[in-house]
Order: structure tokens, then C-alpha cells, then sequence
């Protein structure tokens, strides 16, 4: 939002308005930039040949249970930091909770697993496709959340970034486990998590170029 217009909008008076605009905006940015990653996502990578009976497997609902918090997380931050006094706490806690969880979950599956098969839990067969696959799938979902937060009012630019970046990284996390056949936990912990920071990291850089009022 430009200065200008803030100003232009405190002359006219009290006015009605919906409280609930900004998560309006940004759910219907994000609900139609994650329907375009999973386009991408069917037509370059396709989902795995093994869905119907993975479908089963507690692990494969995990996969997505992890990014869904982390999007839903960042979305309220998102909302929350769209306007002026916002408290964003409540969200990234839980994305740190969540995290942690999973991290400790993980350190316990390696330690009690044998030293010859930590390799392949950690690792799997496409860490880096993991990364790439997430961080790419994640670019429209960043671009709908920063075009919908330049029409708002964010006055702390970093954090708003960064939560743009991780509802991005977690919905496009979430759409690559359609895809992704890995099934350890520490995979999830490591390279999924990894997909979901590059977008956060991106979004809290661009943020005070692109967020700033001006």
C-alpha cells in the first residue's frame, strides 16, 4: 500500500469494512497459485506410480500433515502481519513446534537404526529433487502471497516476507508429496524441510524490497 493512498483512506472518516479482507485475499492467491504448482507438478513429475495403497500408510499422510501445518501456520502469521499491530507468535511457534517434533522423531529413528542403513534413511534416492522440486513448485504460491501483501499494510517487511516464503515452501512441500515415494522420517526432517526454508529465506529477503510502504 502506498503512503498516499493510507492517507487518502484516514481523510475519508470511519468507514465499514470487512476484518476478514486480508485472509480473504490471500487464501484465494494461495488456493489458486497451489492449483498451478499441482498442475506443474502432474505434468513434469506426476504422482507416484504406488498412490492407491500409499494412500494406507500412516508416513504418507504424515508427509503432508508436516507442510499443511507449516502453510496453515504462515498463512495466519501472513494474515496477521497484512496489517498494522499484528501478533504473528502464536504461528511461528507452532511451525517451531512442529519442526522440533519431527527433528526429534528423526534423531530417534537414526540412533535406533543400524550405522549401515542411516545412509539411505537420511539421504533416500532424490534428496536434491526434494529441494529443487519443492523450491520450484513454491515460485507462483510466493509470487500470489507477495502480490497480495503489496495491497495491504505490512509494517514489518522481513517477517512478512517470511511468511509468504514458508506458505509458499509448505503448500509446495505438500504438493511434492503426491509425488515423492521417500518414506523416512529423516528424509522428511532434512530435505523437505530444507524445500520449505529456501522459499521463506526468499521471501524474508524480498520482503523489504518489494513490501516496503512507499
Amino acid at each position: 500500500m502506498k503512503t498516499d493512498d493510507l492517507v487518502a483512506m484516514l481523510a475519508r472518516g470511519p468507514v465499514s469494512a470487512d476484518a476478514r479482507v486480508p485472509e480473504k485475499r490471500l487464501f484465494t492467491a494461495t488456493a489458486a497459485a497451489a492449483l498451478l504448482a499441482l498442475g506443474a507438478m502432474l505434468v513434469a513429475l506426476g504422482v507416484r506410480a504406488d498412490l492407491s495403497t500409499a494412500v494406507a500408510l500412516p508416513m504418507f499422510w504424515l508427509k503432508l500433515l508436516v507442510p499443511a501445518v507449516v502453510a496453515a501456520a504462515a498463512f495466519v502469521a501472513g494474515a496477521r502481519l497484512s496489517r498494522p499491530g499484528g501478533r504473528p507468535a502464536a504461528p511461528w511457534a507452532a511451525i517451531f513446534a512442529t519442526l522440533a517434533l519431527l527433528w526429534i522423531a528423526s534423531i530417534v529413528d537414526i540412533a535406533t537404526t543400524p550405522p549401515a542403513d542411516r545412509h539411505m534413511l537420511v539421504f533416500g534416492q532424490s534428496a536434491w529433487l526434494c529441494v529443487l522440486s519443492v523450491s520450484a513448485l513454491s515460485l507462483p504460491l510466493l509470487a500470489g502471497a507477495f502480490i497480495v501483501l503489496r495491497h495491504l499494510a505490512p509494517t514489518r517487511p522481513v517477517l512478512a516476507g517470511l511468511a509468504a516464503g514458508a506458505l509458499a515452501g509448505g503448500t509446495a512441500a505438500a504438493v511434492y508429496a503426491l509425488h515423492c515415494n521417500e518414506m523416512a522420517l529423516p528424509f522428511l526432517g532434512t530435505w523437505y524441510v530444507i524445500g520449505m526454508a529456501v522459499p521463506a529465506l526468499a521471501g524474508a529477503l524480498l520482503g523489504p524490497r518489494l513490501l516496503r510502504w512507499r
